[in-house]
């Protein structure tokens, strides 16, 4: 993590405290260009036998992407991008960005973070960050889940900001926050799981990898993916879940009251097993994507500091 350079007057400078902002957005939008069509399988998956015992609904992956391409075509598998996108300028660059500025504050006088310290910081800007997001992150899941609804039933949406203006419009302003409390718990917990144990890893990875080789930042990069996966997918599945619902044609009740009343109902109806449903396709999202995030801002912040 380079340091923050100053002006002449011995306070950062503009861009040093724009920059952990700017290059964390800018990481994850090209993670997603690349992970999109794992993650349009991944939701699919989580909505797939919906209410339906455990052992009646199990589809692979590959059967999901298949009849996904099979009825739609391979350029569906990229639906949603540009809420994608947009919900990575928005919330990654808040969480990034937020993390970075911590840990700056943190370790100002020279002393390493604690795990503690690095643990706290994630969760803080994780959460935050995802309340940022939210609006974007209800947009990409229901244009995501719109082909699953009978054609009569589909929004058909044309782009993220068309999702976002009519769900507005026909729910109300406050139903883009629709799933905000399993949202902020699980960008918390993939915080805690990615950015934490990342730096942590990368800490105790140097002595032996070296500062600044692209095998530790790989290495370290791969083990917070797969933390980043476990400490989050149930909270992933709850918000999903949520974020998917609209109210019933015939009589405007939702399936789900809030949080808890979905992961009762899906526990009752589905299985413990549920909250962990699709946790490969899952890992193959959240792993890479955490990666190539990673290191593309170790990337982009060692380039603007060679610049300076």
């Amino acid at each position: 993590m380079s340091s923050p350079s100053t002006s002449q007057s011995g306070a950062p400078s503009a861009w040093s405290v724009v920059q952990p902002f700017v290059l964390g957005g800018a990481s994850g939008m090209v993670a997603t260009a690349v992970i999109q069509p794992v993650d349009m399988v991944k939701v699919r998956i989580q909505l797939a036998g919906e209410g339906v015992a455990a052992a009646a609904s199990r589809p692979s992956p590959f059967s999901i992407a298949s009849s996904i391409v099979r009825a739609h075509g391979v350029a569906s598998l990229y639906t949603g991008l540009s809420a994608g996108l947009l919900r990575q300028a928005t919330y990654t660059t808040a969480r990034m960005g937020l993390f970075n500025t911590f840990m700056e504050r943190i370790q100002r006088d020279g002393t390493n973070a604690s795990m503690l310290q690095r643990a706290m910081a994630g969760l803080a800007a994780g959460g935050l960050g995802a309340f940022v997001g939210n609006p974007c992150d209800l947009a990409l899941i229901r244009m995501q889940a719109d082909g699953l609804l009978p054609a009569a039933q589909r929004s058909n949406y044309s782009s993220v900001v068309d999702a976002i203006t009519r769900i507005a419009r026909e729910e109300g302003v406050l139903s883009l926050w629709k799933g905000c409390g399993p949202t902020i718990v699980r960008a918390m917990a993939l915080n805690l799981g990615m950015l934490s144990t990342y730096s942590e890893a990368k800490s105790r990875l140097e002595p032996v990898l070296g500062k600044n080789s692209t095998t530790t930042a790989f290495g370290a990069s791969a083990i917070a993916g797969f933390f980043a996966s476990a400490f989050s997918l149930p909270f992933d599945f709850l918000k999903t879940r949520l974020q998917k619902q609209k109210p019933d044609p015939t009589t405007g009740r939702m399936l789900y009251s809030g949080t808890v009343d979905c992961a009762i109902k899906v526990f009752k109806k589905e299985g413990p097993r549920a909250f962990y449903k699709g946790f490969t396709t899952y890992y193959f999202r959240i792993a890479p994507h955490a990666m190539i995030t990673l290191l593309c801002a170790d990337a982009l912040n060692s380039m603007f500091a060679k610049s300076k």
